[in-house]
């Protein structure tokens, strides 16, 4: 997509410590992608001060002044009634009328969910957008999907996950052919209930069976076996959120140890740089930014608590799939069914 502007509309409000974290992270994003136009939507007034009392070095942006808040308590009534010049509503809709472009966001997900699937649409032969992020693994990481946007989902649905996070690991993985799992009490081709036998059936009846290992248990999300994890919503859900709670227990724990004795802190020490390295490697920042595949537009949602170099990430991955035409080739990947 070379030669082609790429804009990001991006919510400056949502999230905790916004617009401040918001407008950081885009002044790393920004001074390493400098070909990329932003456009804030929130607060005109807050976010200037903001940009001159932090003396941030942004550039190629604009400010669009929004009036409505959206809270995580506003249903989905309010959301479409009553919140049309928010931050969100607005940001989707310049993304859904300007080419090229995506939009990102740390605010509600319901929000982000609804009004993004009310602006974009989904794309032809998807019927159901499914949120999509990175996991760390022993080897590098995995693909996720779904992470919660469907609580109840068919054979079909687990099917068009395969197929969109088989497109999405083509961009982020071009070298690498790709082992997709689905995500199952056992490995038996018997086990599991009746939709997960039903997209079983679908990947190996397709070009998928390729690269279809098969049903995967829990305790191998994190081996590397599996390059596209496939899930219904509401155990993907259950299974990260696991996941970050067992991670936290765990680094306290260690911080504990480590801050024990003398002894201790000098056994720190010796192993600091090891330490380190396992760190980055399950640092959450480089995860940051779940993508809703399936729209017709490229919708990004930042964790709620991310700080600014986590964001930064968040404008990466969306910069990302507008550059390699993710839905483009998701729409190619149908056709050739």
């Amino acid at each position: 997509m070379t030669g082609r502007q790429v804009v990001i509309a991006i919510d400056a409000m949502g999230g905790d410590n916004s617009p401040f974290k918001v407008l950081k992270g885009t002044e790393i994003f920004l001074s390493k992608q400098k070909d990329t136009n932003v456009v804030f939507f929130g607060n005109k007034l807050l976010i200037n001060n903001i940009i001159k009392k932090a003396n941030l070095n942004l550039f190629n942006y604009e400010i669009i002044d929004t009036k409505d808040t959206i809270s995580d308590e506003d249903n989905v009534n309010t959301i479409l009634r009553s919140k049309k010049n928010s931050s969100i509503y607005m940001g989707l809709e310049y993304s859904k009328n300007n080419i090229n472009s995506g939009f990102v966001s740390s605010g509600s997900t319901a929000a982000i969910m609804v009004l993004s699937r009310l602006h974009m649409g989904m794309i032809e032969g998807i019927d159901r957008p499914a949120i999509c992020s990175l996991v760390p693994n022993k080897k590098s990481y995995s693909l996720m999907l779904d992470l919660g946007a469907n609580v109840i989902v068919s054979g079909s649905n687990l099917f068009q996950f395969a197929l969109m996070g088989f497109c999405y690991f083509s961009i982020i993985n071009k070298n690498t052919k790709p082992k997709i799992g689905i995500l199952n009490i056992g490995t038996e081709n018997n086990k599991g209930l009746e939709f997960l036998q039903e997209a079983y059936d679908l990947i190996t009846s397709s070009f998928l069976k390729d690269y279809f290992i098969g049903f995967i248990e829990p305790n191998r999300v994190t081996s590397g076996d599996c390059d596209i994890i496939i899930s219904d919503g509401y155990t993907g859900n259950i299974m990260l959120k696991s996941a970050e709670g067992i991670s936290n227990f765990i680094t306290s724990k260690l911080k504990d140890i480590f801050s024990k004795s003398i002894i201790n802190k000098i056994a720190y020490k010796l192993i600091e740089n090891d330490l380190s390295i396992l760190k980055n490697e399950v640092n959450p920042d480089i995860y940051n930014g779940a993508s809703l595949i399936g729209l017709n537009g490229i919708s990004v949602k930042s964790h709620g608590s991310a700080n600014p170099v986590a964001f930064s990430y968040a404008l990466k991955r969306c910069h990302n799939f507008i550059t390699n035409d993710l839905n483009k080739k998701i729409i190619n990947s149908i056709k050739n069914i």
